[in-house]
């Protein structure tokens, strides 16, 4: 039996959505885009979408179009993939790094640690798909004039304080991805959300090589019908109607995949319940809604996590490890940062492993998942 981490749950109906948009005479840009983004949209509750190539290409985006560059500060978590801070490095910025709680969030006293008078946003990471603390990061960013853009990549379908993740109530940007191993996927694929008009134009023709064909926004009057302006140095990171007719048949079973993964973590944790010596969880909070793209536990003793890695593997359970703090890595070592920026997280990697956790999990292989955890605790 080989169980992996994370997986994609595809159906016959979604295979279905694909094939008829291959029979269309649209197999990019054309209306499915169009549909998906209107349906991601009205699911999370903003008022726009823009669907992009992956979730990295949509923090590309969404730092340009709020406008890092050389000289820009940037707050974020290193308790996430690198693609959260590349973003900045991307468009000339400075990735400073604020540390986490003991559940993995940036912690919103370490940002206002880490503000300057060069500090011009914040991205929190919902990590695992549970909420940051939007409410008072928000606070933070109305105060010192800050953007905020929200990686949301693990978190479709949380809520936070009654707001769906994605709705921007505090935000000006959030940003989902559609990776195999998330909650929904279009194969690769992201998307940004957002409520404000101004950025949602922009996003649109940065992701189209930064051309415009609408007239209403040249800035040269021509009436050739064919006319198009290259108005700012965009990028090629379409959706294709290929991956958005998959988009829009996964979407239409979101709510039964998040059902399945809080169904899976409600198991999980009744299970740990008997090992509270040696594992900690990290459940949602009141006014918190759990995503679960992730389920982490935190070992007591740091050093049986290798040993509990290759156990487990050794028996076909294909766990891993969210995240290697994104500062360890060499090309950011080579920047500059050092070891113990951030000595919450440091921890935190040190006692965390992620447990299998995706809808398409069977009964059967969630068993053996626990059984081979039981063998290793007891």
């Amino acid at each position: 039996m080989k169980i992996p981490y994370g997986k994609q749950w595809i159906l016959e109906e979604d295979i279905e959505k694909v094939t008829d948009i291959l029979k269309s005479n649209y197999l990019t840009t054309g209306p499915a885009v169009k549909d998906f983004e209107k349906a991601f949209a009205e699911y999370v509750g903003a008022k726009y979408a823009i669907a992009v190539a992956n979730g990295t290409a949509a923090l590309h985006l969404a730092a340009k179009a709020l406008g890092v560059q050389a000289g820009s500060d940037i707050i974020t978590t290193p308790m996430s993939f690198a693609a959260t801070s590349n973003c900045v490095l991307y468009n000339s910025g400075n990735p400073i790094f604020a540390d986490i709680t003991e559940r993995g969030l940036i912690d919103p006293f370490e940002i206002e640690k880490n503000l300057t008078e060069k500090t011009e946003g914040i991205i929190p990471v919902h990590y695992m798909g549970l909420p940051s603390e939007l409410e008072e990061i928000s606070k933070i960013a109305k105060e010192n004039n800050l953007f905020i853009i929200e990686d949301a990549c693990h978190s479709i379908g949380a809520k936070y304080k009654k707001s769906s993740i994605g709705d921007c109530k505090f935000s000006d940007l959030a940003v989902f991805s559609f990776h195999p191993v998330k909650h929904i996927t279009t194969g690769e694929g992201g998307i940004i959300t957002t409520n404000n008009e101004e950025l949602f134009s922009l996003l649109q023709d940065l992701r189209t090589h930064g051309i415009t064909k609408d007239n209403s926004k040249f800035k040269t009057k021509h009436n050739e019908p064919w006319y198009q302006e290259m108005q700012h140095l965009g990028y090629n990171y379409r959706l294709t109607d290929i991956q958005a007719a998959l988009g829009l048949s996964q979407l239409s079973k979101i709510d039964q995949f998040i059902k399945r993964r809080r169904e899976i973590a409600a198991i999980y944790f009744e299970f740990f319940m008997d090992f509270e010596d040696s594992v900690e969880t990290i459940p949602e909070r009141e006014h918190e809604f759990h995503a679960y793209h992730l389920f982490v536990i935190k070992l007591k003793d740091s050093m049986k996590r290798e040993e509990l890695f290759n156990y487990l593997q050794k028996r076909g359970v294909y766990c891993q490890v969210h995240y290697i703090p994104i500062y360890w890595h060499p090309y950011y070592r080579e920047l500059g940062f050092k070891e113990k920026l951030c000595p919450k997280t440091e921890d935190f990697y040190e006692r965390i492993i992620s447990l299998p956790m995706y809808p398409a999990l069977t009964v059967e292989e969630l068993d053996y998942v626990l059984s081979s955890l039981k063998k290793f605790f007891k």
